[in-house]
């Protein structure tokens, strides 16, 4: 695999979220692509040929000029096909060839040549399983005319997932012209991404404008709301409210309008409404003040959420007793690593669609919000969860929750999936972005987080206790992790920002001291496919100064630049500049100045939650060298961020090594089922334990040499050096 793409692709794809309580949810089936073209090939065709040694993970057999028996034999299976020889006619976009599949293929990437990169490739269609011939047609419009691919000499490469072992038999590939449905279908993209920038747009404006009008605060009780501001200027102004799917800022003519009299107000409402018969709890709800005219309402402020929000009952924060936590905990043979490792603080996964539904049903929770009553599961995933829990609550250990919401095709109850799958979202993605376009999609989501705020944040502690909710995964790879279409950036982080503000609303009048968190890749200023994280968190930062400031953290993923390669110290795209465009275990430093600039602290004086949530080095083999250079990189990253006061704690990932990962051994522990040391400690684990005790300079010491160093102050960066790039 191409090393940039063997990076990327392990970051955006590494299955242990997949996993909690021994339970793995794969992949299920998407949309197939189109069986039929509607144009017959003639004689003047340019039909393609695949380039036999260019194969990669799959032996490719030729059966006769055009048709081909290609087997995959690892994880990473690609083949190219040769250079065209005659520049493609303009209206020639739709790459096209019949095939049969012994399984599913369930994403196809392509790339365009000369030149093999993530941002020459794109992730489109499937291939399902067939013993008869069918016909796949992959629209390539946008990169043709993007990149002008086409010509003489240009050939492609086709990524053909990620299965070992499955067989395919392709024939008669060659470029056709879109017919009148793609070209329909093709408008109607271009004409949502118009609409799409149009509202990024609108938020920028909105974001950088500066009303005179202001809603200074927003405090929600037991059983009212009070609003409380002023505005300036003439004219009919009123206090609008704003829910979770309404459109702020495109929006002619706003609804759930209260006049405002005086120029300085305190309206207090109930705290329930009812709309079209169903319960709706303004907890949820965004104010904003408007003036009035009869053709259009004009924004007269920023919008504001809750500032303060009561809760039903006292519950003591988790206090982290030191930096050391472990990811993707859940319950195993090895659980006495949590007492071994002195592990103070861990993160679970919270698939709830895995165990939600839509009807009751044997052994299952009722749950009622909003008027209506959804259940969910007590056997499987939610037991799991409830044990793994109990075991941290024990020994008070800190847990963030990551909330993932499936695909509908992998949801326990279609029906669920089809109300939280996000309407734009499309088939690259492995979780979906929660649907907050419709009442029915914020109540669902809603009631879901509600129910687990409830469960786990008992004074009891009954089914133990999540003290952080990790929103999502690694938004910033959005079309793979949490994925709503290929958005403008402002467009999904809106989405995202009211998702965060759901659950920490929700979650709050639970718990007090409640924090939701945010997660994102090692991508700093270096967009990991569409977005950076830098970025994403400079316009989450001004969305909350706009909006009323909220106490979220940052869940970042410092991965080294090559998930692969241990030795992190000479990671070339991770420098100490503050724009550097990776940050990775070389660079803390990097992410530690900007969460501790007063800019970025909560109300500009609270220092926010930094938590190193999933991370790793790994270990290409077993052999004694590479588990060396694999505790080197722990050492390493260890001595650096316990040395920097802006982090707070690191979740090691992988906890065991984990077979679906790409090869990648990043494990504490060996393979679970490796046949000389199965779940063996590794070399990397007794230096986990020792971190943080009088055991770690000891046990460190030889690691110096593997980085080339004398001292561990040489690692270390000044902070002023960055203060001043």
């Amino acid at each position: 695999m191409n090393k940039e793409k063997k990076q990327k692709n392990a970051c955006q794809v590494l299955l242990v979220h997949f996993l909690m309580a021994g339970m793995l949810f794969l992949p299920g089936c998407k949309d197939d692509i189109p069986e039929k073209p509607v144009i017959i090939p003639g004689t003047s065709t340019q039909y393609l040929k695949f380039e036999i040694a260019s194969a990669h993970h799959i032996e490719a057999v030729q059966k006769t000029t055009y048709a081909y028996e290609l087997t995959t034999t690892g994880n990473d299976p690609y083949i190219h096909i040769q250079d065209l020889t005659k520049t493609l006619d303009k209206d020639s976009v739709v790459l096209t060839f019949e095939y049969k599949s012994s399984a599913e293929v369930s994403l196809l990437q392509i790339f365009f040549g000369p030149g093999i990169s993530e941002n020459r490739s794109i992730k489109t269609g499937s291939l399902s399983k067939t013993n008869s011939w069918k016909t796949a047609s992959l629209n390539l419009y946008k990169m043709i005319s993007e990149l002008s691919w086409g010509r003489s000499g240009d050939f492609l490469r086709i990524d053909f997932g990620d299965q070992n072992g499955v067989k395919l038999e392709i024939r008669n590939l060659y470029f056709r012209a879109m017919n009148e449905s793609e070209k329909a279908k093709l408008n109607e993209e271009e004409e949502k991404l118009r609409k799409d920038e149009e509202i990024a747009n609108s938020l920028l404006s909105y974001l950088s404008h500066q009303f005179a009008s202001k809603i200074t605060e927003v405090k929600v009780g037991s059983t009212e709301v009070s609003v409380t501001g002023q505005h300036a200027g003439n004219g009919n102004f009123s206090l609008c409210e704003i829910h979770p799917n309404d459109t702020l800022t495109t929006a002619p003519l706003f609804k759930n309008k209260i006049p405002l009299e005086d120029k300085i107000f305190r309206i207090t409402l109930d705290r329930t409404a009812q709309i079209d018969g169903r319960e709706y709890d303004r907890l949820l709800s965004k104010w904003v003040i408007v003036k009035e005219s009869a053709a259009k309402d004009e924004i007269a402020s920023h919008a504001r959420y809750a500032d303060i929000i009561e809760s039903t009952q006292a519950m003591s924060p988790g206090i982290l007793k030191s930096k050391k936590g472990l990811g993707g905990f859940f319950v195993n043979q090895f659980q006495a690593d949590l007492d071994l490792l002195a592990i103070h603080s861990i993160t679970v996964n919270v698939p709830f669609t895995a165990f939600m539904y839509s009807g009751p049903g044997p052994n299952r929770i009722a749950h009622e919000y909003g008027n209506k009553t959804y259940y969910f599961a007590r056997e499987g995933y939610l037991n799991g969860l409830d044990q793994a829990l109990k075991i941290a609550a024990e020994r008070e250990i800190v847990v963030a929750a990551i909330i993932l919401v499936q695909k509908t095709s992998e949801c326990a109850d279609p029906a669920i999936g089809r109300m939280l799958q996000h309407p734009d979202f499309t088939s690259e993605g492995i979780y979906t972005m929660p649907n907050l376009t419709t009442e029915e999609g914020v109540n669902c989501y809603a009631a879901a987080l509600d129910f687990l705020a409830s469960r786990y944040n008992r004074t009891d502690n009954a089914y133990g206790r999540i003290h952080k909710w990790i929103m999502h995964n690694e938004v910033d790879a959005g079309l793979s992790w949490t994925n709503m279409g290929n958005k403008p950036m402002l467009v999904y982080l809106d989405t995202y920002i009211k998702s965060m503000r759901l659950c920490h609303n929700i979650s709050r009048q639970y718990d007090a001291n409640s924090e939701v968190m945010g997660s994102f890749t090692h991508s700093w200023n270096e967009p990991v496919e569409s977005y950076s994280s830098k970025e994403m968190l400079t316009y989450l930062q001004k969305f909350s100064a706009a909006e009323g400031d909220f106490q979220w953290g940052v869940a970042y993923h410092p991965y080294p630049q090559d998930l692969t390669e241990p030795k992190t110290w000479n990671d070339s795209k991770a420098t100490f500049s503050i724009n550097s465009p990776l940050v990775t275990f070389k660079n803390l430093e990097v992410i530690d100045y900007w969460i501790k600039r007063s800019e970025n602290m909560y109300n500009n004086s609270v220092k926010r939650t930094l938590w190193l949530s999933e991370n790793g080095t790994n270990s290409k083999t077993y052999s004694e060298q590479d588990l060396k250079e694999q505790a080197a990189g722990f050492a390493y990253a260890w001595k650096k961020l316990n040395a920097l006061d802006g982090i707070d704690a690191i979740q090691w990932h992988n906890w065991l090594d984990n077979r679906v990962e790409y090869g990648l051994r990043i494990g504490l522990r060996k393979f679970p089922d490796d046949e000389t040391d199965p779940g063996g400690a590794k070399p990397v684990w007794y230096l986990y334990q020792a971190a943080a005790t009088n055991e770690e300079d000891a046990l460190f010491e030889p690691y110096k040499s593997v980085i080339g160093i004398n001292d561990w102050t040489e690692i270390m960066q000044s902070s002023v050096f960055l203060s001043i790039i």
